[in-house]
């Protein structure tokens, strides 16, 4: 087992009554401290016919610091744009990840616009929060002839600083989870138990691109290239597929995520397949991140309570908001905020252990692209 585990705190947040907004689930927050010290989450909110906002809402703590609810604030996001909404009316702004990346002096949204092509990774900025400018999509630069225009691509989550690329220039990084076609869990589980991993799909891959400043007119990162896959499947519980989670943060150990696996489970007297979505921890090299130090052999968070059994979209623990516990003056204590079933919301606390764990795989997918 890893060193690595996490403790369940309890569940923070889920549909309130004769809300609307929310008929179909609250899930996947983003989780960010505001300037204020306060702790934000920025929760999907699902109303009838799986149209998705972002939310935002304070969390609140009880007299040991523990989170024990949330006020709801108002909405961030919602699906506006011609790369949100799609011709039936559905569409949708979902899965938010946070981060304050310090050139910028600005907070970076990444978020999932329910396009009419299918679901891709979108940008917004804000300078507190409360009023968020959208950037439009994020551009990738081709790979192997691939053009990302026309794949699929969820999960991202951008490095709160300049990090060296492959070739040592500090530039902005992102990480996010191309799915291209054919890869779906849902294509890839009717298989078989012998099917070989698509080294190059199914993948958590890292780009970059030139710093934005902070002062410029326009903070749209450029066009984002030098692709490295940086993770794939390798343990059982992740057999499926692997992708983003929490946002990168900088621990004594390196930069910590908190990732998802997928994995088929069979349940008694059912021909059907069954998808299972865990959490598990990676650590990369704090000076070169496209390493990675540590992964977990097994998951620090798997389904097992009702609600991460039974919601919306069964068996699903779904980590996306990351919260250092600096406010208590324990930064080797982390709350880590997840989805649950695509219904509510739950919250789970990681104690960095001593020393990072030994045998744990950590695959070398493949060599960097230079673009």
């Amino acid at each position: 087992m890893s060193g690595f585990q996490l403790q369940r705190l309890g569940q923070i947040m889920e549909p309130e009554a004769g809300n609307a907004q929310e008929a179909e689930g609250v899930l996947n927050p983003a989780a960010v401290r505001g300037l204020d010290g306060q702790l934000y989450l920025f929760p999907r909110l699902v109303a009838r016919g799986n149209k998705s906002r972002i939310g935002i809402a304070r969390v609140i703590f009880n007299e040991i610091g523990d989170p024990t609810g949330v006020q709801r604030l108002g909405i961030a996001l919602e699906p506006e744009t011609d790369y949100e909404l799609r011709p039936d009316g559905s569409g949708g702004c979902e899965d938010p990840r946070i981060t304050f990346v310090e050139p910028m002096h600005r907070f970076v949204m990444t978020y999932t616009a329910h396009s009419p092509i299918g679901p891709r990774i979108a940008l917004a900025v804000s300078e507190d929060l409360f009023h968020w400018k959208r950037l439009g999509l994020a551009t990738f630069e081709a790979y192997r002839g691939i053009d990302f225009a026309h794949v699929d691509n969820k999960d991202a989550s951008v490095f709160p600083v300049a990090i060296p690329n492959h070739a040592g220039k500090m530039q902005m990084a992102i990480l996010h989870r191309p799915l291209f076609r054919g890869t779906y869990p849902e294509d890839t589980a009717c298989q078989g138990a012998c099917r070989l991993v698509d080294l190059d799909h199914e993948s958590i891959w890292i780009s970059y691109c030139p710093m934005p400043s902070g002062d410029a007119e326009s903070h749209h990162p450029a066009l984002f290239n030098s692709h490295h896959r940086l993770a794939t499947p390798v343990s059982s519980w992740e057999s499926l597929k692997i992708g983003g989670g929490t946002p990168p943060i900088l621990t004594r150990h390196g930069w910590l995520i908190i990732y998802h696996g997928v994995s088929e489970v069979e349940e008694l007297g059912s021909i059907t397949h069954h998808l299972c979505y865990s959490a598990g921890v990676m650590v990369l090299s704090k000076e070169h991140p496209w390493e990675i130090l540590h992964r977990s052999e097994e998951p620090v968070l798997t389904p097992l309570l009702p609600h991460e059994r039974s919601g919306t979209v069964p068996n699903v623990v779904f980590p996306t908001g990351i919260d250092r516990r600096d406010d208590l003056g324990l930064p080797d204590r982390i709350d880590v905020y997840y989805g649950m079933a695509d219904s509510r919301i739950g919250v789970a606390r990681l104690d960095l252990p001593d020393h990072l764990p030994l045998g744990a795989p950590a695959d070398s997918p493949g060599a960097v692209v230079k673009a």
